[in-house]
This record gives C-alpha cells, structure tokens and sequence, in this order.
C-alpha cells in the first residue's frame, strides 16, 4: 500500500536560504518544499544541496530536485537519499525509466509534478508507480510546453485530467498550483477555493501570505 502524503497548503521555501526555513515552518504551512529547482541559481545548486535538513519543525518536509536530465539529477537523489525527508518532489514527471529510476533512487516516496503535456497524458500511468504518492500540477511549466494562457478556462481540462488520475488509482487528491500573484491572498483562496471543487486536495504556495488563503480556501 503506498504511504498517504495529506496536506493542503505546503509552502516553498529556496534551498540555498537556510535561514528562512524555520520562518516557512511557522507560516501555518501545513508542510515544507525545500526547493533545489527553480528558486535556486545554477551557483548555489550544491550548497542547496547541502543545506537539506528536516531538524526546524515537526512538520514534513519534502524536497523538489532538479529534473531528470539535469546536471544536479543524480546528486541530489544521492544527497537526500539518507535524510529523512516525507518525499521527493519530482518536477516535470512523466512516466519513463527516469521517473522509475528516480523513485527507486530516491528512497523516498515521490510526489509527481506534472509539468508538460506528456506529463499530463501519462498522469494515469505516473500515478500507478510504485513510489509515487501523490500528483501535483506545475501550472505555469505547463502553459509553457503548451503555449496556453494561465487561466481557469484554458486549464480546466488538465486539471480534471489530474484529479480524475489520482482518484483512479487511490492517491490522495492532487495538489494544485500555485497562484502566480505573491501579494494578492484574496486570490490565492479564491484560487484555493476553485481547485477544491474542482476535486483537487491542496495547492503550492510560493509566499508565506498564500498560505493562510490557502488553507480557508479549502475549508468546507
């Protein structure tokens, strides 16, 4: 049985800031992504790396590497393969020998950031990995690879297809997101609000102000 990975409003918080984590972990997050990706510049990858720990809050704390086929792939599954993080955030999967190989290298469950159309075509095959253990959608990637805007109406198919994954094949409901505005929490729970009746169970929030948006926008 694949271990069950709940929470509605994990935050990102850059790898290569220690000093902010334990302020993320008190921002009302309800869990942590140590991000090694997109908020950390190609100088600071290593010391990212090396930064990854989970002793500043009970919380979990999970870690977004960089994708396959990245020059930093194989060190940081190596380098988090010992730290006792709750999973691997795994960017731009799509179900392959290198999503397979990253679940097995990782030693970690892995919750699967579908961020490209293939991506997306195979959210149902991901999904039934072992090792993964949850989906979440990389919004704004995908309107990259597809050349769409980043709204409701141009997304509302891939975010269906999501849901629709994860509830086929017994994973906790996707997480959605984020919202692109930092300063605008009105937005970010309007946004939270969307996806929960879309079916989704959480959103990534980028901004300690999203968070408690976040976490209303998902109340009953």
């Amino acid at each position: 049985m694949k271990p069950r990975l709940e929470f509605v409003a994990p935050l990102f918080v850059p790898g290569h800031r220690p000093e902010r984590f334990a302020k993320a972990a008190a921002s009302g997050a309800d869990a942590i992504i140590i991000d090694l990706e997109d908020a950390v510049p190609v100088e600071a990858k290593e010391v990212a790396r090396a930064n990854v720990r989970v002793d500043f809050t009970e919380l979990p704390v999970l870690v977004r590497i960089n994708g396959a086929g990245t020059a930093w792939h194989a060190d940081d599954l190596a380098a988090i393969a010992s730290v006792p993080v709750a999973a691997v955030v795994l960017p731009k999967a799509e179900p392959g020998p290198e999503l397979g190989a990253a679940c097995a290298g990782a030693g970690h469950c892995v919750v699967a950031l579908v961020e490209t159309v293939h991506g997306l075509v195979g959210a149902r095959t991901t999904a039934t990995i072992p090792g993964v253990a949850r989906l979440a959608f990389g919004s704004i990637d995908f309107c990259a690879d597809l050349g769409c805007a980043h709204t409701r109406d141009a997304l509302l198919a891939a975010r269906s297809e999501l849901v629709l994954a994860s509830r086929l094949s017994g994973l906790p409901a996707a997480v959605d997101g984020v919202t692109a505005a930092i300063n605008d929490p009105a937005l970010a729970r309007d946004d939270a609000r969307y996806a929960r009746d879309l079916g989704f169970g959480g959103k990534l929030c980028i901004h300690p102000q999203q968070v408690g948006a976040v976490l209303v926008g998902f109340q009953p």
